[in-house]
């Protein structure tokens, strides 16, 4: 029996042919997509069945983030008008010494929120630091809470003290794959399939040899996948040559890590022998463009990827080196971003932007057969789009030139996983989100707190490197 029909939507499918059907209709029935039509088609078959008007109102498939760390909710705004080695190595790695698997839940449970607010169903998390046990575990609880789809990445380090890492962060293999296993055999395919568990090492050049072809095993082991940092700057070409020999896409074929359930991050300094490579062995590629520019990274050959057909996807990255987790900010900073660094408007669209929020998202998790699009039999993940919510993003001539570059999240009026509203009418339904903020607070400057950071409140100083020229 149907549960739900969505009527009278503008629905953008993102399916095989890009439909996008005018006065169209979603029915929902066991959590997936049970027909999708016309809304006159839909109600005279299912008379009877709850309906949900969407009049003046689009419905996307639910967006999918491949790429943060979660913990760094907690450090927001602490990191700024910093390079990536000093901004990992005065701010994030120090903080880092002082999570607790309670700080990490309230992290992920505020920045969740936050994404489901943007229309994000799938959220991919990278803890890369394991000081003590169990900070995986505050994540994975925070994702059940919420309902939202989620892939656990569980990272590792144990190298790269020349180049920044805090030794009490590292761990040696043994410690790492008695963990992961433990995480594997606990959360991997749990909550009806919600919670997937990856292996997550935090960078090539912050791992050594033997930590990483373990865990390249350990994943293979579960059918699982692996998410790593890749070429994210100069620096991290450079340390990882010292560490491995090599870098990029020749030091994961070193390795033997390689194949489609492989998703490099940022991958910004990647050359054409890289690219060549990632279309060879089908490695996926998480675009993160605001923290790319937040960082002063550079900017990734992201149009050269896609031109030799690379799957890539978008990843907001955590909030240290975003300042948030806005995956409508992130889209319409994606298409800005290389239009201007290429002076192309054409280079990318607002239509590629979405598939690279959905339906690539989805292949770059290996979940295209179930998420990422508005398919019947697909998973009922939706968000369900109200231009009337702000004036910016009136009038909506085309639904996705509005989604991409004239939407807030003021604009996000529902989001379902499974069929199962997570916020409805502008309310989160699975947790109490006063006390998601006020918890996800205090948690920050308690932490803050114990770090011994100062570059805040009346510790911060004003910058303007530019005062003396007034």
């Amino acid at each position: 029996m149907t549960d739900y029909i969505l009527t009278n939507a503008v629905i953008v499918t993102v399916d095989p042919a890009r439909r996008v059907l005018f006065d169209g209709a979603l029915a929902v029935e066991n959590g997936r997509i049970a027909v999708i039509g016309r809304t006159e088609e839909l109600i005279r078959q299912s008379p009877d069945t709850r309906r949900i008007d969407c009049t003046g109102k689009a419905v996307f498939p639910g967006f999918i983030n491949t790429h943060n760390h979660l913990f760094q909710t907690l450090l927001k705004g602490l990191g700024d008008d910093m390079v990536l080695s000093d901004w990992l190595r005065t701010m994030t790695f120090p903080a880092a010494r002082f999570l607790t698997p309670e700080d990490s839940c309230h992290a992920a449970m505020l920045g969740c929120a936050e994404a489901v607010r943007s229309g994000v169903t799938t959220m991919t998390d990278y803890l890369y630091l394991h000081h003590k046990e169990h900070l995986t575990d505050g994540v994975a609880k925070a994702m059940t809470e919420l309902k939202i789809r989620g892939v656990i990445g569980s990272g590792a380090m144990d190298a790269g003290l020349d180049a920044g890492v805090c030794p009490e962060i590292t761990q040696t293999p043994e410690v790492v794959e008695r963990e992961m296993t433990e995480l594997f055999d606990r959360y991997h395919n749990s909550e009806e399939g919600r919670l997937k568990v990856w292996a997550a090492p935090a960078a090539l050049w912050s791992n050594s040899e033997k930590m990483l072809r373990m865990l390249w095993e350990l994943t293979s082991s579960y059918h699982s996948g692996i998410t790593i940092h890749v070429s994210e700057t100069p620096f991290d070409r450079k340390a990882t040559e010292a560490l491995h020999g090599c870098a990029g896409t020749d030091c994961l074929e070193k390795l033997g890590i390689l194949g489609p359930n492989v998703l490099m991050v940022h991958c910004v300094y990647l050359n054409q022998k890289d690219i060549a490579a990632a279309k060879q062995y089908d490695l996926k590629v998480s675009h993160n463009a605001v923290s790319n520019m937040y960082l002063s990274s550079g900017v990734a050959p992201v149009p050269a990827m896609l031109k030799a057909g690379v799957t890539v996807s978008l990843g907001v990255d955590g909030a240290a080196s975003n300042n948030g987790q806005d995956m409508l900010e992130l889209m319409k900073s994606t298409a800005l971003l290389h239009k201007v660094s290429t002076l192309d408007p054409t280079v990318i669209t607002a239509e590629k932007v979405l598939e690279m929020a959905t339906i690539d998202g989805a292949r770059a998790l290996g979940m295209e057969d179930e998420v990422g699009s508005l398919e019947v039999g697909k998973k009922a993940d939706f968000v369900v789009f109200n231009p009337y919510l702000s004036p910016k993003s009136i009038p909506m001539h085309n639904p996705v030139s509005t989604l991409v570059y004239s939407s807030t999240m003021a604009n996000i009026e529902s989001v379902a996983v499974d069929g199962r509203f997570i916020l409805e009418n502008g309310v989160l339904t699975t947790a109490d989100e006063r006390k998601i903020l006020e918890d996800g607070y205090r948690a920050a400057e308690q932490l803050a707190s114990r770090a011994g950071i100062t570059n805040r409140g009346a510790g911060h100083p004003w910058c303007s490197v530019y005062a003396e020229n007034r």
